[in-house]
């Protein structure tokens, strides 16, 4: 079973459960099957049928780009994150001059 660590937001429904573990051999398998066992928990990891924007998913350290179709090991670890967006590109000229 894969072992899935809860957002401290979400911890409310698994009954203060830091991971639980699962069955599922895709992301969206996973979640079907929390949904199953912590009714509410879905909701706060999909809308209209893919992950919420702003959720990153975190498969044995690396990002997962395939959403709910992603593949997950029997033995993986997933995380749900929130996403982290870069800020607005460095302008060095502008940088450079301030400086002066």
């Amino acid at each position: 079973m894969a072992v899935v660590w809860i957002p401290a937001l979400m911890r409310h429904l698994t009954h203060g459960q830091e991971s639980v573990n699962v069955d599922g051999a895709t992301v969206g398998a996973l979640i079907d099957a929390l949904e199953s066992r912590y009714p509410g928990i879905k909701t706060r990891l999909c809308q209209n049928g893919q992950m919420r924007a702003g959720l990153a998913v975190i498969i044995d350290t690396q990002v997962a780009r395939g959403g709910l179709e992603e593949s997950v090991g029997a033995t993986s670890e997933v995380h749900f994150i929130p996403a982290i967006a870069g800020g607005a590109p460095i302008d060095r000229a502008e940088t450079t001059s301030r400086a002066s």
